[in-house]
């Protein structure tokens, strides 16, 4: 029997993954500090004790996967239709779905996005997205990598599909005279890999 395939960043599906993930992770990390506090409270009847402090220092990394689930919750995967309509018209590109984007500013969710030579492009259903804004955060994190790429992100699926194919039909031609070194770290990653790879670094 083949097991179940694990939800990566990138796949369909990741958001509702996350989302039951970090609600486990969040749990597991209070258990132990709110034991620590329990047992003090047992022990010496009283909340002032070395305990607590212990406690309350290591609820620190419990505190944080909190904030780390609740950032997730705020997020909607994306439409099953977008994603198999995507399906069809990824062909061989790399391409990756569901990222919300994580800039100090603000987050931003990108439904799918593609690379191809010096192309990124994405598609993003939110209508609040300030897209001008997360167009240049993309590519200045990249280009800051080494990636001298555009960034383009669409509102409208159809632009995005159309982009797609024609990507895929011109990608020899877009990836044609790039210089690329293997990264020592990721050897078996192509140049379209390790930019999307690079766009992960930025995804909650």
């Amino acid at each position: 029997m083949d097991k179940k395939k694990k939800i990566r960043k990138g796949d369909y599906g990741y958001i509702q993954s996350q989302k039951k993930k970090r609600v486990l992770y969040t749990i597991l990390t209070f258990i132990a500090p709110l034991s620590v506090f329990f047992t003090g409270l047992f022990m010496k009847g009283d909340r002032n004790s070395v305990f607590t402090v212990v406690a309350v220092v290591a609820c620190l990394p419990a505190c944080k996967f909190a904030v780390s689930m609740i950032m997730m919750f705020l997020e909607k995967p994306m439409d099953p239709n977008d994603y198999e309509a995507i399906e069809k018209h990824k062909k061989g590109l790399v391409c990756a779905y569901e990222l919300p984007i994580s800039a100090y500013e603000k987050q931003t969710f990108i439904d799918s996005i593609a690379v191809c030579g010096n192309n990124v492009v994405g598609y993003t259903s939110r209508e609040k997205s300030d897209i001008p804004f997360v167009e240049k955060h993309i590519q200045t994190i990249l280009r800051q990598n080494g990636y001298y790429v555009t960034v383009k992100i669409f509102r409208r699926l159809p632009d995005y599909l159309n982009r797609l194919d024609s990507m895929w039909e011109h990608h020899e031609s877009l990836e044609e005279g790039i210089r690329f070194t293997p990264d020592e770290q990721y050897p078996d990653l192509s140049r379209n890999e390790l930019i999307m790879h690079t766009i992960f670094a930025i995804t909650l």
